[in-house]
């Protein structure tokens, strides 16, 4: 008997790629696993195709000379190259996206995490917003930062070890509620 899944467009997130300098090619593996949408900065196209990834969208003003033909351009229109490429994403509908890149610049990006479900992938972390009343399941000893200012912060399962960094205290479920829109916290990869 064999298992056939049948992924409709849009349906993965799509997978913008800003930077690949310190990310491992196992996890880029498993973001490519399901076929997503690739979009990527002029900045990586060409190591992102060195790699064998098929580009199905270049951020740029210029298309470049690339060994890939079939490529579609989201121009910069005088944005930063995040901003062209997330406003084009959520145009076109795609509810969820991941980014990975070799910097981060929260405030590029903080419009973006209330109009749709941005991970970002930076350095050795995984950032995401977290709504009011979130919990997941950790093991003791996880660490998780806190990125964003928080408001009325009341957390449980956790223990504060440094000014925005918590440590999970027993195995299970660590819960955050708060006041603010969203919470952006990192957890390690």
């Amino acid at each position: 008997m064999s298992s056939h899944h049948i992924v409709r467009e849009k349906q993965e997130p799509a997978l913008l790629i800003a930077g690949l300098d310190n990310f491992p090619d196992e996890l880029l593996g498993q973001l490519l696993e399901w076929s997503p949408t690739v979009v990527v900065t002029a900045d990586v196209a060409e190591k992102v195709q060195s790699q064998g990834i098929k580009i199905d969208w270049l951020v740029a003003d210029e298309m470049p000379d690339l060994q890939q033909s079939d490529i579609k351009q989201f121009p910069l229109a005088g944005n930063h190259p995040l901003v062209a490429a997330l406003d084009q994403l959520i145009a076109q509908g795609y509810p969820a996206i991941n980014l990975v890149s070799d910097e981060l610049d929260i405030e590029v990006l903080a419009p973006y995490f209330s109009q749709t479900d941005l991970v970002v992938f930076y350095d050795d972390k995984k950032i995401v917003a977290l709504h009011n009343g979130f919990s997941k399941w950790q093991p003791a000893g996880n660490r998780i930062e806190i990125l964003t200012q928080s408001h009325n912060l009341v957390y449980t399962n956790l223990v504060q070890v440094a000014d925005d960094l918590y440590e999970v205290v027993q195995d299970g479920f660590y819960r955050l509620q708060f006041s603010d829109a969203y919470l952006l916290v990192a957890e390690a990869l």
